[in-house]
């Protein structure tokens, strides 16, 4: 069998490797990812990372949980930034591991210009985006020829002096994915129908994506409040609006559902 920790570059004592794990499935983990479990001597994860996925560290490892999780106490990013560079100085093999890809949504810039500032060598080991791979094991393609060659990935949760403009986005026509977006839907989807969307539009959420805990759920554009009201779209959901989400009841007739072979 090969060798797999060949295909990896050595984890260094004194380095930060910022791993993005994602979307739940530990099969979609990178090979990188699966090495740097290995040899991490500190493992610092998020919420969103799958308890199978941390099965995968070496014995011994110690486990540093910083996640973040909507209207719930959560660690400050600096304090987690402080955390990384601390650690990193006590010649530590550092693994900060976050759901899906750790640089769409998953404040891996800013720690790594905290980590660059700080003068600490660090690794960018991209994921697979949860976004994305929520859509595409349903059959939900992010793009299609004849409907749209552009896709929105968008957060629910936008900074205070970065408000989105979702009556812009609407008058794109492109199809919106939204992340972190469940709380915020009924301000959303005003908007979006402010700005020329159609309340028919369809749309479809993900709660869960690849985990025993995933769930799936068809709609419109005007009916995802209710939906999350009635408790149908829960958080942490990718919800996607637009044309490709139409295309999952032709696509998934055939589907073999996503890892069931692997769970028999």
């Amino acid at each position: 069998m090969t060798d797999l920790s060949r295909l990896s570059p050595p984890f260094a004592p004194g380095t930060v490797w910022l791993v993005g794990a994602g979307p739940g499935d530990p099969g979609l983990l990178t090979i990188h990812a699966l090495n740097a479990l290995a040899a991490a001597d500190v493992i610092v994860y998020d919420a969103l990372v799958d308890p199978a996925v941390l099965s995968f560290a070496r014995e011994g490892a110690a486990m540093e949980f910083a996640g973040k999780r909507g209207g719930r106490p959560s660690a400050a990013q600096r304090d987690i930034c402080e955390r990384l560079i601390l650690l990193a100085r006590e010649g530590k093999r550092v693994l900060r591991l976050k759901g899906g890809d750790p640089f769409i949504f998953g404040r891996g810039g800013e720690e790594a210009l905290a980590l660059s500032e700080a003068g600490i060598p660090f690794r960018i080991i991209p994921g697979v985006s949860s976004g994305l791979a929520s859509l595409a094991i349903h059959g939900v393609p992010a793009t299609m020829r004849k409907t749209n060659h552009a896709v929105i990935l968008a957060t629910g949760h936008s900074a205070p002096d970065a408000e989105i403009e979702w009556t812009s986005l609407a008058r794109t026509g492109a199809p919106i994915v939204l992340y972190m977006a469940v709380s915020s839907l009924p301000s959303i989807v005003k908007d979006l129908m402010d700005g020329g969307l159609s309340g028919d539009t369809p749309a479809l959420a993900v709660h869960g994506a690849t985990t025993a805990k995933e769930s799936v759920v068809e709609g419109t554009l005007a009916t995802l409040p209710k939906l999350a009201e009635d408790g149908l779209i829960r958080s942490p959901a990718i919800i996607a609006i637009g044309a490709i989400a139409a295309f999952r009841s032709a696509i998934a007739n055939h589907l073999l559902e996503f890892g069931s072979e692997a769970a028999q």
